[in-house]
C-alpha cells in the first residue's frame, strides 16, 4: 500500500517505460502462435511460458512491423557489403529488442562490425541482468569477455560492452552532445571510436520518437547527420511509430494511451505520410520514404509468407485490422556524405506485389 498523498505517477517516465512490456508481450505472442522467428525474446520476458497469447489483430501487425523493418536492415547490410564496408547499427530506445542476436546467428553477422542500444538506464540495468543470466545471449557477446558496467568508471551494471555489442544507458531527450557523444565518439583502444563516423551507419527508432518532442527529436537526427557528415559517412534511419491521428480512430486511440498516462508529443506534427517523408529532408537526410503498415502487408511482404499468416489464426475483425494498420507507418531517410547515391540510393523496401 502507498501511504496517505503518495502518488504512483511521481515517475512521470514510468508509462513510457512499461510500453516497452507491451511491445515484449506482443512480440513474446507472435512467436509461440508462429508469425515470427525469436528465439531469445523469451529470455528477455519473466515468466514467459505463462504469458497468454495476444490477439489475432495485435499479432498480425507485430508480423508486419517485425518483416518491414526486418527487410530494411538486412538490405542495409547487403549494400553496405557491395559497397566494401562493414555496417554499424545503432537502435535507439531498444527496450527488449533481441535483433542483434538475431543477426548474430544469421547469414549476416559478418556484416556489422558494431551493434549498439541506447535506453533508459531502468531499462538497460534490466536487460543487462536478463542476458547475463542466459547463457544462450551471453555466449554470443563474447561469454566472460563482456564487461557487466557500460563503463569502468561508472558502477551500476547499468549497461553492457562487449567488442561488437553495446548497451548504453542515455535519455535521448537530453541534448545528444551529453547523452550520446562523450559515449560514442570516445575511443577504445586501437579500435577508434564505438561508432565510427566512416562507417555505413543505420539507426532505428521503434515507437520511440512518439514520446519525445518534435524539436527534441530533431536534434537527436540532426546530431547523426553531423557525425556521419564529419567523415562523409552514409547514415540510414528507420521510424516505426503511429501516425494520423486526427481522424475518429486516432483520437480513440490516443485516448486509450493517455488513462495510462502516455501521451505523443512526437506524433502529433505528423498526420500524414507526407509529413514523416519532410522530417528527415528538414533535418537534412538527401531523401525519405513513408509506408503505411497497411501498404506493406498488402504490397510488400511475399504471397507464400501472406498465406501462410492468414492461416496460423482466424481473424473475423479484417476492417478494425485496416484500421489499425493504417494507423503505423515504417519511414525510412537516407543521407549521402560521399557522393555514393549510385550505391545506397536504392535502399528501400520493394514491392512484391502491385
Amino acid at each position: 500500500m502507498f501511504p496517505p498523498g503518495h502518488s504512483r505517477t511521481l515517475d512521470p517516465d514510468a508509462s513510457i517505460r512499461a510500453t516497452d512490456n507491451d511491445a515484449a508481450l506482443a512480440r513474446l505472442s507472435a512467436v509461440q502462435k508462429g508469425y515470427i522467428e525469436d528465439p531469445f525474446v523469451k529470455h528477455l520476458v519473466p515468466r514467459a511460458h505463462l504469458q497468454p497469447a495476444r490477439p489475432p489483430l495485435i499479432n498480425i501487425g507485430t508480423f508486419v512491423r517485425s518483416h518491414g523493418i526486418d527487410l530494411l536492415v538486412e538490405e542495409w547490410l547487403l549494400m553496405a557489403k557491395a559497397s566494401g564496408k562493414k555496417a554499424q547499427i545503432v537502435s535507439l530506445g531498444a527496450g527488449s529488442d533481441t535483433r542483434f542476436w538475431r543477426l548474430e546467428t544469421g547469414t549476416l553477422k559478418d556484416e556489422f562490425v558494431k551493434y549498439i542500444e541506447v535506453d533508459f538506464t531502468e531499462i538497460t540495468t534490466k536487460k543487462a541482468m536478463s542476458i547475463r543470466k542466459s547463457k544462450e545471449m551471453n555466449a554470443l557477446l563474447g561469454g566472460a569477455q563482456v564487461s557487466l558496467n557500460y563503463c569502468v568508471l561508472a558502477g551500476g551494471g547499468t549497461g553492457l560492452r562487449s567488442s561488437k555489442y553495446h548497451l548504453i544507458p542515455a535519455d535521448l531527450r537530453a541534448p545528444p552532445s551529453q547523452a550520446l557523444g562523450s559515449t560514442l565518439t570516445s575511443i577504445e583502444a586501437d579500435e577508434g571510436p564505438v561508432l565510427s563516423p566512416s562507417l555505413p551507419t543505420l539507426i532505428i527508432f521503434e515507437c520511440v520518437l512518439a514520446y519525445m518532442s518534435m524539436e527534441a527529436s530533431s536534434t537527436l537526427l540532426e546530431w547523426f547527420i553531423g557525425y556521419a557528415s564529419s567523415d562523409a559517412g552514409v547514415l540510414g534511419c528507420v521510424i516505426y511509430e503511429m501516425f494520423n491521428l486526427q481522424d475518429s480512430f486516432g483520437k480513440m486511440m490516443v485516448n486509450n494511451l493517455k488513462a495510462r498516462s502516455v501521451t505523443l508529443p512526437g506524433a502529433e506534427p505528423f498526420p500524414t505520410l507526407d509529413s514523416l517523408v519532410k522530417r528527415f529532408t528538414d533535418v537534412g537526410f538527401s531523401a525519405g520514404r513513408a509506408l503505411t503498415l497497411k501498404e506493406i502487408k498488402r504490397t510488400y511482404v511475399d504471397q507464400p509468407e501472406l498465406e501462410r499468416i492468414s492461416k496460423v489464426e482466424f481473424l473475423d475483425e479484417t476492417e478494425e485490422l485496416d484500421l489499425v494498420l493504417d494507423h503505423y507507418a515504417i519511414s525510412w531517410g537516407l543521407y549521402i556524405g560521399n557522393g555514393s547515391a549510385s550505391t545506397w540510393g536504392h535502399w528501400g523496401l520493394k514491392q512484391k506485389r502491385d
